[in-house]
């Protein structure tokens, strides 16, 4: 039984749970939890709001050029059924 909370989640933990689990990378801080589903090994889930918030600040990106960034480079960048999902709220 995983009794871990989210605010435990780490790379290293995703790592040891599903070493094939997928990164999306420089987005560590949006890190929200993890996804499960029956039968599979837990992916990664990122907070999609805290991505582009991320981009907008070290980025210097405007809010329509990190949605766009997001949505095409790094949610359309699927490689698999270990690539991480996003989460809005």
């Amino acid at each position: 039984m995983m009794t871990t909370t989210s605010s435990e989640i780490t790379v290293e933990h995703i790592a040891e749970i599903n070493p094939d689990a997928l990164l999306a990378d420089g987005f560590d801080d949006a890190i929200e939890g993890l996804c499960l589903q029956f039968g599979q090994l837990p992916i990664v889930a990122y907070d999609y709001e805290k991505c582009i918030n991320i981009l907008i600040e070290r980025d210097k990106m405007t809010r329509t050029e990190a949605k766009d960034y997001i949505d095409v480079n790094v949610i359309g960048a699927y490689l698999g059924p270990n690539s991480p999902v996003f989460i809005k709220k």
